[in-house]
């Protein structure tokens, strides 16, 4: 009986200082998510505030900013821009990662400084990459607009995103189902069309999906292409520098919704594509 208690108040001052551990995680969580996440709630609740004024107190609720957001030509034709933008870009960038990928699962030289280059983007700050574009067009005498400019650029950002989202699923992918349909006669592209692409399909719809979204958001390479034209996040920037209208929550309201949509679509689609895999491989 003596061991025992001995035992339990030896026990309490770790089980005491295993308190104090999780109640200082749980603070430091918290914070964090209200850092992250009570901004974006209280741009929710200003977007419905019928003020004048951005900001608190709330006075009454009203839709009326989103009624202006519709009624804006300025603000839909930037929206316009920019899913038409993400989608091209995000095309454009998933078959090139596709390519991409499937050149990386053989063995070459140089592959592992190919590989270095295409992380160029991502390493690289982003004024110091818009500015090298704009000296790079303007030298180039290309006019500047969505479609001459701001595309390469978007394709260029979005690509290694994409390229290392895909990369992992092909380089797992069975070889020897791939070789099998060879030995029967098939040629590489059939392969392919009926072997490789039916296993990373839903893959390649998720890795479209956020190339979507990061072409989308796009702003810092956008700022310096773009020329007279907008997308939703220049256009923004450009209403902040100008004026703080009224409806610019209800304008940051639209544009998180989208990204948001967009991400849990591509979320989705990847977790059953995971979760596909993991049948396929308990049933082998």
């Amino acid at each position: 009986m003596p061991a025992d208690v001995a035992s339990t108040q030896a026990a309490s001052p770790a089980q005491y200082g295993g308190r104090m551990r999780a109640l200082a995680l749980g603070a430091y969580a918290g914070i964090f998510y209200c850092f992250l996440y009570v901004p974006i709630i209280l741009l929710a609740i200003l977007s419905f505030n019928d003020s004048q004024t951005i900001g608190l107190p709330f006075r009454n609720f009203t839709l009326r900013w989103y009624s202006d957001v519709v009624n804006s030509p300025e603000i839909l034709k930037s929206i316009v821009n920019s899913v038409l933008l993400g989608i091209v870009s995000a095309s454009i960038a998933t078959v090139l990662a596709v390519l991409l990928a499937l050149g990386f699962r053989q063995e070459f030289r140089f592959k592992g400084l190919l590989m270095k280059i295409i992380l160029l983007p991502i390493l690289i700050p982003g004024i110091v990459g818009g500015v090298a574009e704009l000296m790079f067009f303007g030298y180039g005498n290309i006019p500047f607009g969505v479609w001459t400019t701001a595309l390469p650029v978007h394709v260029t950002w979005v690509l290694p995103f994409a390229f290392f989202t895909l990369f992992p699923r092909l380089h797992g992918l069975d070889r020897s189902l791939e070789e099998a349909a060879a030995d029967l006669g098939a040629r590489p592209f059939m392969v392919f069309r009926r072997i490789v692409f039916p296993l990373i399909k839903s893959g390649v719809v998720a890795t479209a999906m956020f190339a979507f979204t990061l072409s989308f958001d796009e702003f810092i390479h956008t700022l310096f292409v773009i020329g007279s034209q907008r997308t939703v996040p220049v256009h923004l920037w450009t209403l902040l520098s100008d004026q703080m209208v009224p409806f610019l929550p209800a304008v940051g309201v639209v544009v998180m919704a989208v990204s948001m949509l967009v991400s849990l679509v591509g979320f989705a689609i990847s977790a059953r594509a995971d979760s596909g895999s993991a049948q396929q491989s308990k049933t082998r």
